[in-house]
């Protein structure tokens, strides 16, 4: 059994939200990092992207969060207080590992898991490291947390309203004698028991409330100029602007796809300029290959005769050297024999 699955049924073991502790610790440790204003403090000098809200609790690409925890760390240490410098991607990842769980220790707190386990750069131990050099941080700007102040509840005003009205019609309709206050007691929960007989006054007196209502409440007093210059001016204002990241898989599909179009339309406009182009070289190919048959049957006769000269000039220079060797076996043999000639000349 597997490490990772064997930690996963230790958690499931503990307890089914166990498993989400991660997602919560992270949006955690966003909300510190805000607070230490890391958006225009960190990412603006390392030129980077501010981070997601679950981007150490879920594994995307180890390299790139093994790298952001590094240097999210080294930065949250300067920011205690400590000299500390930002890792560079060819350190040794056990050697920065070592020293940032060196200083987290200085703090006080106690690690129970192995180093190895933050070369992920994601997940609860990464996240813990990250969370308790926030804290130090924050100590040292001499932040503290407030106790939550809760709003007190207030009843909603349309059903203390509409309490009101249902009072109001029942006393009138018990002044009116439709409803029977015996009938209807004392609790209001209760839907009150209406006589059937008292129905008919109780319409016309619905009628005459109506029929007293002013005329003008029905029709609107805004002006429709005014009210379209309005809708103009506050337009713009309502348009959603989509931060496009571009990390996003669905981005690169889109550009893609929108490459491929750009290379078809670009291909059919160059297609017959290249195929113009090889007619083109096609003919002049031609052209070489019949002026090179020409020329060679032109020439052919020299070329014979050349041919017939070559020859007669290699043998010719055979002969020269097959003489000039034995005229120099002759010059030395002559030259021997002088030599000896001499030597006996002067011996007598």
């Amino acid at each position: 059994m597997s490490e990772e699955k064997r930690r996963t049924e230790e958690i499931e073991d503990v307890s089914p939200g166990m498993a989400y502790l991660p997602f919560v610790n992270m949006e955690e440790l966003l909300e510190k990092l805000r607070l230490l204003n890391y958006e225009k403090s960190f990412m603006t000098i390392m030129n980077m992207k501010p981070l997601s809200r679950h981007y150490f609790a879920l594994p995307t690409n180890p390299g790139e969060q093994f790298y952001m925890f590094t240097c999210l760390a080294a930065w949250l240490i300067q920011g205690t207080g400590r000299q500390f410098d930002i890792p560079q991607e060819k350190d040794d990842p056990n050697a920065t590992i070592s020293s940032i769980l060196e200083v987290v220790r200085d703090f006080g707190y106690t690690l129970n898991f192995a180093p190895s386990k933050l070369k992920q750069g994601c997940g609860e131990h990464c996240i813990y490291v990250l969370n308790r050099l926030a804290d130090e941080a924050l100590k040292r700007q001499n932040f503290k947390w407030a106790k939550p102040i809760y709003p007190e509840e207030e009843e909603d005003e349309e059903i203390i309203i509409m309490a009101e009205d249902m009072e109001l019609d029942l006393n009138k309709m018990e002044e009116d004698g439709i409803v029977d206050e015996a009938d209807a007691g004392d609790d209001f929960d209760e839907e009150p028991l209406m006589r059937l007989d008292n129905l008919q006054s109780l319409k016309e007196s619905k009628l005459k409330e109506g029929s007293n209502k002013p005329d003008n409440i029905l029709e609107s007093q805004t002006n429709l100029d005014e009210w379209l210059l309005e809708v103009q001016r506050v337009t713009p204002q309502l348009k959603v602007l989509i931060r496009t990241d571009n990390k996003d898989w669905r981005l690169h599909v889109d550009q893609m796809h929108q490459h491929k179009n750009n290379i078809e339309v670009s291909m059919e406009e160059t297609k017959s300029y290249l195929q113009e182009l090889q007619d083109e070289i096609d003919r002049s190919l031609e052209k070489i290959r019949s002026r090179e048959k020409y020329t060679n049957k032109q020439l052919d006769h020299s070329l014979t005769e050349f041919r017939a000269f070559q020859d007669q000039l290699a043998e010719i220079k055979e002969r020269y050297r097959q003489a000039s060797g034995g005229l120099t076996d002759r010059s030395r043999i002559l030259a021997e024999h002088h030599l000896l000639k001499l030597s006996r000349h002067c011996n007598s």
